[in-house]
Formats: structure tokens, C-alpha cells, sequence
């Protein structure tokens, strides 16, 4: 286990089981029940599957720590994770979370295929400021958003912003992670970070590959967009850019034919 491997030994591991139906339940259970104190086993009521952000949250609720890391089941962290993001945090107390680059993992089951370490779509190695982020990443501008394995971020800030968004289920769960994020990109400081330390694995029959097929990624990206307008109104976040790039993205499903007029006149000034 890569969390295990890590050079920094303050952890605890929640498995969390979002309604397995293989064989991750007993082996997720061996875990606890061979490291007590380090690694604990967490369930749904029921057994259920409630998808990523109810599950995150149920983690939450659980943690004991005063930093949370995600880590996919199917991602890795390399040794120096933690130590190296514990150590951001600890030379920055304003900031909230710290995001770092991921290596792209294609290699995994195809070594003719390369992996690509990918940067987090702004300047690295600094602070950025409330909404400063917002601005400038996907889903409403074009720089690349971190990957969920990349993040760590304080557990105090995620209760107070009211942890994951558990309504993005179904087709809408690709967007989960983006609301978390602008959540905190609206609300904290932020650090981004040039360093590498997880491996995101490519693989398909992914949740964005799944949503592009049944032709669902405007369907959760509208709905994302409906959300943020809501979370604005009732956070009373009065940013011009973030409103404006906010009217621009709803603009393709209020009213398409002027949306396209918009970009066109834009890529006429670039």
C-alpha cells in the first residue's frame, strides 16, 4: 500500500466502502483488523453505494486528523507525499489546501504507452488568494484542475465550507470533485505545488469516459453550473470575473446561438 511506503508515518487510513460487491470488503477488512490503530474500515449503513462525495464525507466524519488526503482506490502515491505537503502546510499557516501536479498513468497495464506528469493549470509554487483559481481553472476557465489524489487539505476549512457536495451522484458525480474545489478556491488560500507525488491512473470505462459515451457531460456540466450559481447567491460571493465567466458558461444552454456569437467575437482579439 503506497500510504503505508510513505516516509511520513503520522497517518491513519480510512477504507471507505462505498457498497463493494467483490472482494475489497474482506480484503479491506484483513487491514483493520491487522492494524488497528492505523487503519480503520468504514462503511455505509446498509451496505450502500452512495458514490464519491457521500463516501468522502462519511470520511470526514470519521477522520481524526487535522489534514485530509484523498487517494482514489485505483491511484498511488509515491513515498514523499505527505512529508512533502505536511511541510507546505507547516511553512504556510494561512493556507487551507495545497495541490500539486500528477503523473497521468498510462503505462500501467501498456508499457508502450507513456505516462505524462501534468502541472496544475497556473503558476506553481505559490499562494493564491480567494477567487484567484476560480478565475483562472477548469470548469470555468482553461487551466488545468487538479487531480483528487494530488490534494491535501485542512480538515477544519473542509467542515466549515460543508465538506463534498453529495448531490452530484449518478450523471452528474463527474463534476463531485469540481465543487469541493471551487468551494475552497472561493473561500481559501491555496497552495499549488510543482511537485509530482501521485501516480493518476488512466484507464477505460473511466466516470468521464462513461459520461462522454452516454452523452451525459453537458447534463453534469450544466447542473455543476446551476449549483455554483446557487452557492454564489447564498454565499453572497460578489466577484465580477467569477460572475461573468459563470453567465458566459450557462450561456451555451440558456441561450447557444448568442454564446457562440461571444466566442466568436472573442477569438477575433486573440
Amino acid at each position: 500500500m503506497s500510504v503505508a511506503n510513505q516516509r511520513y508515518t503520522q497517518w491513519e487510513i480510512l477504507l471507505i466502502d462505498d457498497g463493494s460487491v467483490d472482494k475489497s470488503t474482506s480484503i479491506a477488512q484483513d487491514y483493520a483488523h491487522r492494524f488497528p490503530d492505523k487503519i480503520f474500515y468504514v462503511e455505509h449503513k446498509g451496505h450502500v453505494n452512495k458514490a464519491a462525495a457521500a463516501t468522502r464525507n462519511l470520511g470526514l466524519l470519521k477522520s481524526r486528523g487535522e489534514l485530509i488526503a484523498l487517494l482514489d482506490a485505483d491511484d498511488i502515491w509515491m513515498v514523499d507525499k505527505l512529508e512533502n505537503q505536511v511541510e507546505i502546510f507547516n511553512r504556510f499557516p494561512e493556507v487551507k489546501m495545497v495541490c500539486e501536479a500528477s503523473l497521468y498513468w498510462f503505462s500501467w497495464n501498456n508499457n508502450q504507452m507513456q505516462d505524462k506528469v501534468v502541472q496544475v493549470g497556473v503558476i506553481p509554487d505559490q499562494i493564491y488568494k480567494p477567487p484567484k483559481l476560480a478565475i483562472q481553472l477548469y470548469p470555468l476557465d482553461h487551466g488545468q484542475a487538479p487531480c483528487p489524489s494530488g490534494i491535501m487539505v485542512k480538515a477544519s476549512a473542509l467542515r466549515e465550507h460543508g465538506g463534498f457536495e453529495d448531490s452530484f451522484i449518478g450523471k452528474y458525480q463527474v463534476y463531485e470533485d469540481q465543487a469541493f474545489l471551487s468551494k475552497m478556491y472561493l473561500n481559501e488560500c491555496v497552495y499549488i505545488s510543482s511537485a509530482c507525488n501521485n501516480y493518476y491512473r488512466q484507464r477505460p470505462n473511466s466516470v468521464m469516459d462513461e459520461t462522454n459515451a452516454l452523452g451525459h457531460y453537458h447534463i453534469a456540466r450544466r447542473f455543476y453550473l446551476d449549483w455554483l450559481k446557487k452557492y454564489l447567491q447564498e454565499t453572497r460571493i460578489r466577484n465580477r470575473s467569477i460572475h461573468f465567466l459563470l453567465w458566459k458558461a450557462r450561456l451555451n444552454y440558456t441561450n447557444p446561438f448568442f454564446y457562440k456569437i461571444i466566442n466568436k467575437i472573442h477569438s477575433l482579439f486573440l
